[in-house]
């Protein structure tokens, strides 16, 4: 069985809803008219992002909804009535009266499955999720979703695949800004962007470059492959702030293949057709086939050096890393 998915790259803009959602609606009516059952957009699309940590308390709230308020209904109401599967992110505002970085993956049947980002880092009156996200669909795969730095750390992308997910669905805000390591990410100038008509050669080496795909090129094929996973790769494109996202809009196969991407500077869409066959004898299915669980239990016991959520967001912030 096969079905096919779009991975789009989107430059939102800060706190304008009605805009981020109709691209939203372009990109979605594009997908259908090309044959896809699945779209995935970037992590905090609908609501914006880098401009967040600069938000008070008060500005959060007002940008914040609820599973059930206007945004994802209208998503939700896309879904149903163009009859694919939409993700998008969105700045949750919970029942439990917290606040957390989600991303919700409207079903045509109505159905709903909302994750809350493991690692938030964004802001302090944003909380972390405490559970993973892993659903049945309709076309014989089990997906699951992980937001932006949930993929970095190894132990998720596992977790995600014993829970049984075949079909990584992994929005992001990634690329172009800066870490503490002396070989990460390096920041992107903004001007770049600002002058890609004028040279475009210049802001497509960067995305090409060590600042975009090179960067995810070290570890977004190993989740794949590793977990014997489909993997949906959304990102943000273009100026956010101070910070330039990179796009790389991709999606790749359980051998940690790109089936299709773009290196694009400019709002894309990218598509590919899901062969389900690849599954059953890739490399990394076998893998966790052969696990020795009653070895690692040394992964469920804190590091020594390890920091909460928050305090790794206020280590790595202070150099402005996205993710």
């Amino acid at each position: 069985m096969a079905f096919k998915i779009s991975s789009v790259q989107f430059q939102h803009r800060a706190n304008d809803k009605a805009y981020n959602l109709s691209r939203i609606v372009h990109f979605t009516e594009e997908a259908v008219q090309a044959g896809n059952q699945l779209i995935v957009f970037p992590e905090m699309c609908i609501c914006g992002y880098w401009h967040v940590p600069k938000l008070d308390g008060p500005a959060l709230q007002a940008l914040a909804e609820p599973l059930s308020g206007p945004s994802i209904s209208r998503v939700a109401a896309l879904a149903r009535v163009k009859d694919i599967a939409i993700g998008a992110g969105f700045l949750e505002a919970g029942e439990n009266g917290k606040l957390y970085n989600s991303y919700a993956v409207c079903m045509p049947d109505g159905n709903i499955h909302c994750h809350r980002k493991l690692h938030a880092w964004e802001h302090r009156l944003i909380s972390s999720g405490d559970a993973f996200t892993v659903f049945d669909t309709p076309w014989g795969i089990r997906a699951g979703i992980l937001i932006c730095w949930d993929n970095n750390l190894i132990e998720n992308a596992r977790a995600t695949a014993l829970l049984g997910a075949e079909l990584l669905i992994a929005p992001h805000q990634a690329g172009g800004g800066h870490s503490v390591s002396p070989h990460g990410l390096k920041r992107i100038p903004v001007e770049k962007w600002i002058n890609r008509h004028e040279y475009p050669e210049a802001i497509e080496a960067e995305f090409r470059g060590l600042n975009g795909r090179e960067w995810f090129m070290r570890w977004l094929p190993s989740r794949a492959h590793d977990n014997g996973m489909f993997l949906v790769f959304s990102n943000g494109v273009g100026q956010d702030e101070d910070e330039v996202r990179t796009g790389n809009a991709m999606i790749l196969d359980p051998y940690g293949r790109i089936l299709v991407e773009t290196s694009a500077a400019a709002d894309a869409r990218v598509s590919a057709k899901i062969d389900l066959a690849l599954l059953d004898k890739c490399t990394g299915q076998r893998w966790i086939r052969g696990r020795r669980p009653e070895l690692y239990g040394i992964l469920t016991q804190p590091n020594a050096n390890s920091l909460s959520p928050m305090d790794a967001r206020y280590s790595e912030a202070s150099t402005r890393t996205s993710g």
